[in-house]
């Protein structure tokens, strides 16, 4: 007998009923939408963020400081290298003359130095063996990534013209142009395998081409329609290199996932007998209600990024709200609308090979089979794998948060080739620590001894090396003092170089100057800056997005122990994740056959960002799964026979979500930067953990141990509205239009 009653009050019906009965209007709207989106996106433009905006911490104060009393362009330095020509050999200086002379003839360059010019020999490196020819890039430095082109071809066409030696350029501009290089090449690699590799999985899962295409069409004009609309508010909220490849991420994971849920019980429900309108119907209150519910948690997950206060997370965070919320507005009305014109044409394309696994209304024979047991023996079965997640999850004790350095970038790049090469000649003079100091007048001579004796201390420390260089601004009041330090930037070396500068040889020089203001900047320590402070921000993070993803569950499903163990269920497959990104990154498992070395640590973004990706996404799985048993036990089922029944039924849909995520987001571990690589790895470990560990065995042990419990709702808690799904049959939608 049915426990409740079929209630108008579903959203997600109620748009799949409209849609369906205005096919041309949500089609055409549909598209129309997308189209006007992408070219308004287009004719407005899309701001970047500025990678010389002052970031938190000291360095970006000193930053601040910097700004206002430099007119700082973008500094760059060739390096001239032989293994057997000496510095003072004739064809060494030729081929140093040739590129001073060659620099100066672009016209985006100015201050052109010489190593040869005397009061230079700080260009000249300790083993005599190279040279450096330092140059600045005239106009904005924030224009100067945009202006270098001209100067690294000019540097190519040198070291062709001397091909006995190594000629090659490292800076400012040309890291920044290396960078955006590498992100776009692997933005294009990824959108390259993913969507074949993706349309493969689904003609396997659906044995159709139309209804294959389907899912992967809404994704993409999900992800095109925000390519648009996110280059409206990046006027004012400028976005991240990084945004476009998140939106590519989750618009095919979600916009997949969400088609798939639709179709697939639309096509159940035709399977069990009901009419095209009938099955779209119960589709629409069934599936639809979860599209809504997990794609309304999704949103809440990602907003959590805005507690950050960084612009990088806040550009991340609207990107993934805004294709998020297309790709469940698109799920609710165009997907409908299209079905409800196809109807069974939807099955047409059948491949032959394939055909009989895209089936609609068979039980997963394999997940049957486990679920079974797993219902045979609960506790046993919640304890292993629950033990199985502690395991995994352990090793994320050890996280560390390191910024992968320019020596993890694309070593194909010339740029970073020129880096390590500079390394070794002059390290740590590619990427110096910059002290800095205010005062109302840096040249008098106490602030004169005051940086002599900063110069003193810093080479006595081993950690810190010659060329020490001085720049004071036309006002005398700002002094910028380049120390090059040891290390790669972002590894241990660097970071105690870094302590040394900031707690004792600072302090006891130029900041006991009294009436001044010091202290260190440069990339150390900027990324040391804004990795403490994305560390401080991670609990209000957690916290904001648990207690918001917990209202909506509880509301969603009227049971204060679905809503609780959901949170326990997710955090544990997030711990999972981390503690296999730790095994990889930091241990150095399967580094070689991902193709990286640096084990320094978990790029300061990655965990954030996996914890409200993921917990977002898992609850995709949990909202759909918990949803049908929901609806099962309503309509009479005893609580075993609703999560057996519930679970198997929803077997094919899950399966088949996970594997397009899965290997979608292992593309992402194939890419060239190591933060798409921890990416990629930890999402792809999270959705197969939740898909087949949380999925097919701690839920339904743990649903079957707490029996009717699991929809405890205490009496204080009875004024929260019910959502629940429709539990009658559908009725008949209204017959559509004809064309």
């Amino acid at each position: 007998m049915s426990r409740t009653k079929h209630s108008n009050r579903n959203l997600a019906a109620r748009m799949g009923r409209w849609s369906a009965s205005h096919w041309k209007t949500a089609t055409f709207g549909w598209i129309a939408f997308v189209f006007v989106a992408f070219a308004l996106g287009g004719a407005v433009g899309t701001t970047t963020i500025d990678p010389n905006e002052p970031g938190p911490g000291e360095s970006g104060r000193m930053d601040r400081i910097l700004d206002a009393g430099f007119q700082q362009p973008a500094s760059e330095s060739v390096l001239v290298e032989s293994s057997t020509l000496r510095a003072s050999d004739p064809a060494f200086k030729s081929a140093v003359a040739d590129v001073v002379a060659g620099l100066s003839k672009v016209n985006v360059v100015q201050n052109v130095r010489s190593p040869l010019d005397p009061g230079n020999t700080g260009q000249i490196a300790p083993n005599k063996h190279a040279a450096l020819v330092e140059f600045e890039i005239r106009g904005d430095p924030d224009d100067a990534a945009d202006e270098v082109g001209p100067v690294l071809e000019a540097v190519n066409d040198m070291q062709n013209a001397h091909p006995g030696l190594f000629i090659g350029e490292f800076g400012d501009a040309s890291k920044v142009d290396a960078v955006v290089t590498a992100y776009e090449n692997d933005l294009g690699k990824a959108g390259l395998l993913s969507l074949p590799v993706t349309l493969l999985i689904l003609v396997v899962a659906f044995g159709a081409l139309v209804a294959a295409g389907i899912p992967l069409l809404l994704a993409l004009t999900a992800v095109f329609a925000t390519f648009g609309l996110i280059a409206i508010p990046s006027l004012v909220f400028p976005v991240a290199m990084q945004a476009p490849a998140l939106v590519l991420l989750i618009g095919l994971a979600v916009g997949v996932d969400y088609s798939l849920f639709y179709l697939k019980r639309a096509r159940e429900e035709r399977a069990a007998g009901r009419s095209e309108q009938a099955a779209l119907e119960a589709a629409a209150a069934t599936s639809g209600r979860s599209v809504l519910i997990s794609g309304i948690t999704v949103i809440v997950a990602m907003a959590g990024m805005f507690l950050t206060g960084d612009s990088t997370f806040n550009s991340l965070g609207l990107a993934a709200i805004t294709v998020v919320a297309i790709a469940v507005l698109g799920s609710l009305t165009v997907l409908p609308a299209l079905l409800s014109k196809l109807g069974d044409k939807v099955d047409r394309g059948r491949v032959p090979l394939v055909g009989r696994l895209g089936r609609n209304g068979r039980d997963g024979r394999v997940w049957g089979a486990i679920i079974d047991r797993v219902l045979r023996r609960p506790l046993l079965s919640a304890v292993l794998a629950g033990g199985l997640l502690l395991a995994l999850a352990a090793p994320a004790l050890q996280l560390h948060m390191a910024t992968p350095g320019p020596d993890t970038y694309p070593q194909s790049l010339p740029v970073m080739q020129a880096y390590e090469r500079m390394q070794q000649a002059f390290p740590g003079t590619a990427l110096p620590a910059n002290v800095v100091l205010e005062a109302a007048n840096v040249e008098t001579p106490a602030v004169e001894a005051a940086i002599e004796q900063l110069r003193q201390r810093a080479l006595a420390s081993g950690r810190m090396y010659k060329p020490i260089t001085v720049d004071i601004n036309p006002d005398a009041t700002v002094a910028n003092i380049s120390i090059p330090i040891a290390g790669k930037t972002t590894d241990g070396e660097s970071d105690a170089a870094l302590a040394l500068l900031r707690e004792e040889i600072v302090p006891e020089t130029v900041g006991r100057l009294p009436n001044t203001k010091s202290g260190v900047t440069g990339l150390a320590a900027q990324w040391k800056d804004s990795t403490d402070e994305l560390k401080s921000n991670l609990a209000p993070v957690i916290a904001f997005v648990l207690l918001f993803a917990f209202g909506l569950l509880l509301v969603a499903f009227r049971s204060l122990v679905v809503a609780v163990k959901a949170m326990l269920l997710s955090l544990l497959s997030v711990a999972a994740a981390y503690g296999v990104l730790v095994l990889v990154f930091q241990h150095g498992i399967g580094k070689g056959l991902l193709g990286f070395s640096s084990t320094t640590g978990i790029s300061p973004e990655v965990p954030l960002l996996l914890f409200v990706i993921l917990f977002g996404l898992s609850m995709d799985y949990h909202v759909l799964v918990l949803g049908r048993i929901r609806e099962l036990y309503d309509r009479g089922q005893t609580m075993d026979d609703a999560i057996s029944n519930g679970i198997k039924r929803t077997a094919g849909v899950v399966t088949s979500a996970a594997v397009v995520m899965v290997f979608v987001f292992s593309i992402f571990a194939t890419l060239s930067m190591l933060f798409f690589k921890q990416f990629g790895v930890g999402l792809a470990a999270a959705i197969l953990i939740d898909a087949t560990i949380v999925r097919a065995v701690l839920l339904p042990a743990t649903m079957k141990l707490l029996g009717d419990s699991n929809w405890y709702l205490p009496w204080w808690l009875q004024w929260l509205p019910r959502l629940e799904p429709a539990s009658e049959p559908a009725p008949e939608m209204p017959a559509t239009a004809s064309v």
